[in-house]
């Protein structure tokens, strides 16, 4: 689906991307910009910066008397929230959403010890406002609330940790979470126990209990790994 206001760039990557990260376009693939640009019926100028865009991803590198060629899956930009995005629309998605949950489990237990050293008064009344908007929209089959709750609430612990280098991965967590939910990889209710968790959560951040805030939200992500087994195994 193309994303609006993106322009004709826009058009060729959401066609683009999507082949390269799902392999239609193996590593060392050539691509031909005369002949995509003809192909999807647009100028060289705009299929250009359609090929910029994915080369900034390391999707491609363009070399002179050669042509636009496919890297290997290892030099992509893994990180960049629009190749989670489509991967995770591809038919690698049990392995992708496996591969960040993991990395969940092992930078937001840390993150949410280090939000209750630092988060400010705004950041605590912030989190109880998100874990209580997950808990009004829990039930009812009302993902898409959840689902915005759910982002904003790992948002604020990872940039309430205080590192930089956490806050920076809130646009990741963000598209796990999103991609679960519109690929229904979640139940159709979200489970009672990880809305609990995640109001008490707050609660430990909001008492300046690091090991608590720590351990409750390492059982958080082990719990999204145990769904996957069975949503996405």
């Amino acid at each position: 689906m193309t994303t609006p206001g993106r322009g004709l760039h826009g058009q060729v990557l959401d066609a683009l991307g999507p082949a390269i990260t799902a392999g239609d376009y193996p590593p060392g693939s050539v691509l031909r910009t005369d002949e995509l640009a003809q192909r999807f019926d647009v100028s060289r100028s705009v299929m250009r910066e359609a090929v910029r865009v994915l080369e900034s991803m390391h999707l491609v590198e363009s070399r002179r008397r050669v042509g636009v060629t496919v890297r290997p899956k290892a030099e992509w930009n893994v990180y960049d929230p629009q190749v989670i995005r489509w991967r995770l629309a591809g038919a690698d998605r049990p392995h992708q959403l496996r591969s960040l949950t993991v990395l969940r489990s092992a930078i937001e237990p840390v993150a949410a010890g280090l939000a209750a050293q630092h988060a400010t008064a705004e950041q605590c009344a912030e989190l109880t406002e998100c874990a209580l908007g997950m808990v009004a929209n829990s039930r009812g089959h009302r993902l898409e609330g959840y689902l915005d709750h759910d982002v904003a609430f790992h948002r604020v612990i990872l940039t309430a940790s205080g590192n930089e280098m956490f806050a920076r991965l809130g646009d990741v967590v963000a598209e796990v979470l999103t991609g679960r939910t519109h690929h229904q990889v979640m139940f159709e209710d979200p489970a009672p126990a990880a809305v609990t968790l995640h109001v008490q959560v707050a609660e430990a951040v909001r008492e300046r209990d690091p090991a608590r805030a720590e351990s409750l939200t390492r059982e958080i992500t082990l719990g999204a790994l145990k769904e996957l087994d069975i949503l996405a195994p």
